[in-house]
């Protein structure tokens, strides 16, 4: 027995040692604790306190999160919805209901790169062999990689990059979420001015229509008139139900994504929003996914080439053995490692892609914007010259020089000119809302 745990002391510390030995290789291809390849900074006795530290969730998450720029930039974030405004009531609802199912990505991200983290230290396991019917020999192995070309490396480097795309997915979640919130929120809001608009409407044109019945009673009137303005009160009543409609759906199924009921809250708010206000977060994701695929290349590169380990065996016929092997070397492994770089170099051009489609929905979001705010002013103009069109003509027909269908059709332009101008409002808030949506400015980064 004391043979036994002897021979185990002395397998392991040759194992580790063989390792060690192996530092002055070049740090491209080395496992050995003695690097930490994210950082640059040289790890020797303190290799137990490193464990440690990472051993404990929350500390090795704020070491994660100071290492990543691009998690840093996520949190650093600040969202553009105005303090005690009707669209923070809404996402903030909206918010503390959400399941959040790729926050549970997140930490599952988080959790390999922490196991990765640790993959330059020796493997042990049992390792179990029948030698006869009646004999069984147990041994115990220890693994250590001392030259793997960077692989190890590589899958430190894949699993931080993974959380940082985990990360950004996060961000992108619940800013759609909250765009989708503020969405349906503006669809409640237009309906239900809309429908407002339609009452009154009607009200004004059922006077209309009662004036034109008591002419015709007299016989002052063709009744062609009085059916044509009770076609326009059908109309207008369908308007209204249809409005009345769309702000129910529309309310409804956001009360179901909020924690707490919001059909009390009243108001648009107008988003500062601009196409420079953030980094969109398409963008911010393929800096993460290239990040990633250059790690993947790498660890792809490495299991072309063949590697270097140590072994310790434990138990009967125990000792050290110095294994050279891995991937076999052909005829065709330099068009792999070349195929393997153009891989990076794709990765490379798909973030100058999504940047440039981002610049390109911005700048076309940025014209929609100018424009319907344009038409809305255009619009409102419109209203108030409807509306003085509609008195001039009032007046008129007051002192007989029109007559009530005259009336009927500037008070139809008026109401026409109304309802312009409330869509083009809300077209312009919903603009708004998607170029926050892109650039992920919805919500604060810290919070998420």
């Amino acid at each position: 027995m004391g043979h036994g745990v002897k021979g185990t002391g002395v397998a392991c510390a040759v194992v580790i040692g063989l390792s060690g030995c192996m530092s002055d290789f070049g740090d491209s291809n080395l496992v050995s604790r003695m690097r930490a390849p994210e950082t640059g900074v040289t790890e020797t006795a303190a290799a137990p306190k490193t464990t440690a530290y990472a051993s404990t969730d929350t500390k090795y998450d704020d070491k994660l999160n100071a290492e990543s720029t691009i998690i840093q930039g996520l949190v650093s974030r600040r969202s553009i919805v105005p303090e005690s405004s009707s669209f923070e009531r809404v996402t903030t609802s909206v918010m503390a209901a959400n399941n959040r199912a790729a926050e549970s990505e997140l930490k599952s991200a988080r959790l390999r790169a922490e196991a990765a983290s640790k993959n330059w230290l020796p493997t042990i396991g049992p390792q179990i062999s029948l030698t006869s019917l009646s004999s069984v020999v147990a041994n115990l192995v220890v693994d250590q990689v001392i030259f793997d070309n960077g692989r190890k490396k590589g899958e430190r480097a894949f699993a931080k990059a993974d959380v940082e795309v985990a990360a950004v997915a996060l961000a992108e979640d619940t800013n759609d979420r909250a765009a989708t919130a503020l969405t349906l929120y503006l669809a409640a809001a237009e309906g239900r001015e809309k429908a407002s608009l339609s009452e009154t409407t009607f009200e004004d044109m059922s006077r209309f229509e009662y004036i034109m019945s008591e002419r015709v009673r007299g016989g002052v009137s063709d009744r062609s008139d009085l059916n044509i303005i009770r076609q326009k009160l059908a109309e207008i009543r369908a308007d209204l139900e249809a409005n009345r409609e769309t702000a129910r759906t529309n309310l409804s199924e956001l009360n179901a994504m909020a924690i707490d009921p919001l059909t009390d809250v009243r108001g648009i708010t107008r988003l500062p929003v601009t196409a420079n206000a953030a980094q969109p977060l398409a963008v911010v994701r393929a800096e993460a996914e290239k990040t990633r695929a250059i790690a993947a290349a790498s660890v792809d590169r490495a299991s072309q080439l063949p590697g270097l380990s140590a072994r310790g065996t434990l138990g009967a016929n125990g000792g050290v053995t110095v294994n050279g092997g891995g991937a076999q070397l052909g005829l065709g492994t330099g068009a792999r490692l070349k195929s393997i770089e153009v891989a990076k170099e794709t990765a490379g051009r798909l973030v100058l892609e999504a940047t440039e489609d981002s610049n390109r929905a911005l700048k076309s979001l940025e014209s929609q914007i100018a424009a319907k705010t344009r038409q809305t002013g255009e619009a409102t103009n419109l209203r108030q010259q409807a509306k003085q069109n509609l008195d001039l003509f009032q007046e008129q027909y007051r002192a007989g020089q029109r007559q009530v269908m005259d009336v009927v059709g500037v008070y139809e332009t008026f109401a026409r000119a109304q309802t312009s101008e409330v869509t083009t409002k809300y077209e312009a808030a919903r603009l708004r809302i998607e170029m926050a949506r892109i650039l992920g400015v919805l919500a604060d980064g810290g919070q998420i």
